[in-house]
């Protein structure tokens, strides 16, 4: 009988402490060694999702972490997804699909903890399918392990670590202030039997001189009685897809403009940039779609929560959304629902993705009540299409034909790929996208004339200034992503400029950099030393 795959866990002192990064980085460390390493998260909350080859949904960091790792992302790396739909309910995601029970309605938080010994049971049979697979598993904690109310519920940190008896390294973020409290309070919060578990601290998000910490790394060793295994600095311009909305905002609580690197700076200023405006809607989803955007020195990327901050910009984008019905209901509450419709009137460009091409549309109707309560509602009336919501969910990654390429200059009949999540079918007049595979399988041609959910795809307007389609990921597609620009007549890179590669060149030199920071200040060694020293057997 094959070894089982030993185990490292890194847990953080709190929510965005820097646990998805370190995992990323550790995966991208021990593949560059050979090792055959993939990512494991029992349980994760996000509405940032991706598709996996069979249709299956896992967390988006944990498809990032399997791409660093050099392995394909599966529904074992992250058994249980929860996707919030409101303050108190989410829809359940086990094994990468709906609760069959609950037909992909959510779920209250309570009535979900009470199930807490059936859906443990997916977490270690997941867990265990993959250290039979693997050599070794990186395994991400959630939130902090010191929830003390939530001990004996909570099945994403110690209890995670307690069955494979994994080493532990703890990551506190100093950028918060307090690292101190952080990492010896959570420490001095664990009962013995599991605070032995953790046997290594890392400081997270330090700027300036390392060396100015080094008497913080003698005072933490001497209180905790725990290696500090490095100080990692903050590292600028990481060019990662975010899992968190959270990202989304500074700290004082507004949007963020998206960023570009110095290297950029001399080329924004010299020519105008495209205004785009992401509506952040309170459900908002997979919006590392637009990532892409962020790296072409043409586009100014922003995201927008009010009126006031809306203003007149070039392009308006109305982006997924893991409640389609209430996020509508909130944009026509806000006044954006009116202004983007006047705006539209005026020649501004307005683009929807998946739940934001739905709500472009006449008429939503909920017979099921998948979402919410509401069971029917007036769209914007921008695109010619009506969506009906289906107990079913549709989850597959797509090939696509581009058969109208007004959308963005000299692409038809070109493919893109992406991915779909969504429970609605919409019926369009005018689509420009033809599913050619869905998943590993071919999809059957259709006419104009049917307009095959199966086959066709997307709407427009007759000017070609507002369209909409189900395909995530589609920025993500360099020539459709350089052609639209093109089309709204802005220079993308150009192609002899040296910064200019696929987009998915850009985030594997960004995980590279990130591995090659957390090579230079983290003692490696040890970090190896702990992996060995895991136990194999299941406790």
């Amino acid at each position: 009988m094959a070894k089982q795959a030993k185990t490292l866990m890194v847990m953080g002192t709190s929510s965005s402490a820097g646990k998805s990064l370190l995992v990323t980085a550790l995966c991208r460390c021990f593949a560059r060694r050979g090792v055959r390493v993939a990512p494991f998260k029992s349980q994760n909350m996000s509405n940032n999702a991706a598709v996996c080859s069979d249709g299956a949904e896992i967390g988006r960091s944990q498809a990032l972490q399997a791409f660093a790792a050099h392995v394909l992302p599966h529904s074992d790396m992250n058994p249980i997804l929860l996707k919030p739909e409101g303050a108190t309910h989410s829809q359940v995601i086990v094994n990468g699909r709906p609760l069959p029970e609950h037909q992909g309605r959510s779920l209250e938080a309570s009535d979900y903890f009470q199930r807490r010994n059936e859906l443990w049971g997916f977490v270690t049979s997941a867990l265990d399918r993959m250290r039979d697979e693997y050599e070794l598993i990186i395994i991400e904690g959630a939130g902090s392990p010191a929830e003390l109310n939530l001990t004996e519920v909570e099945m994403v940190n110690m209890s995670v670590a307690r069955y494979c008896n994994a080493s532990v390294i703890l990551v506190g973020d100093i950028e918060r202030g307090g690292v101190f409290a952080q990492l010896l309070g959570t420490l001095w919060l664990l009962p013995e039997n599991d605070r032995k578990l953790i046997r290594g601290l890392i400081v997270n998000k330090f700027r300036g001189d390392l060396r100015l910490f080094d008497r913080g790394v003698e005072i933490l060793e001497d209180r905790g009685q725990v290696p500090v295994l490095g100080v990692l600095p903050w590292i600028d311009a990481l060019k990662l897809p975010e899992e968190d909305a959270v990202a989304l905002f500074d700290g004082n609580g507004n949007e963020k403009s998206a960023s570009h690197s110095s290297a950029d700076t001399a080329t924004e200023t010299s020519s105008r940039q495209l205004d785009i405006a992401v509506i952040h809607v309170p459900h908002i989803a997979n919006f590392d779609d637009f990532d892409p955007l962020n790296n072409e020195p043409s586009v100014r990327l922003r995201y927008v929560r009010s009126l006031e901050r809306l203003g007149t910009p070039d392009v308006i984008v109305l982006p997924g959304t893991k409640n389609t019905l209430g996020d509508l209901h909130w944009l026509k509450a806000a006044g954006l629902a009116d202004r983007i419709i006047q705006l539209a009137k005026t020649g501004t460009r307005i683009v929807g993705i998946c739940g934001g091409y739905q709500m472009l549309g006449k008429h939503l109707s909920n017979p099921h009540s998948m979402e919410n309560n509401w069971m029917e509602a007036e769209g914007l009336g921008l695109l010619d299409v009506t969506t009906i919501f289906h107990r079913e969910k549709q989850t597959f990654q797509v090939e696509a034909m581009i058969e109208d390429g007004a959308i963005a200059d000299k692409t038809q009949g070109e493919c893109v790929h992406g991915y779909e999540i969504h429970v609605g079918q919409t019926t369009t007049s005018s689509p420009w996208l033809r599913r050619i595979r869905t998943g590993d399988q071919a999809v059957e041609s259709a006419t104009r004339e049917s307009s095959s959910f199966e086959a066709l795809d997307g709407a427009k307007s007759d000017d070609h200034r507002i369209w909409g389609c189900y395909l995530h990921g589609l920025f993500h597609n360099d020539a459709f992503r350089r052609g639209w620009l093109s089309s709204l007549g802005v220079e993308p890179r150009a192609c002899d400029d040296p910064n200019q590669r696929s987009y998915h060149s850009v985030i594997n030199e960004s995980l590279d950099r990130l591995a090659d920071a957390f090579e230079a200040n983290i003692d490696f060694t040890r970090v190896e030393q702990l992996v060995m020293n895991s136990e194999m057997e299941p406790k």
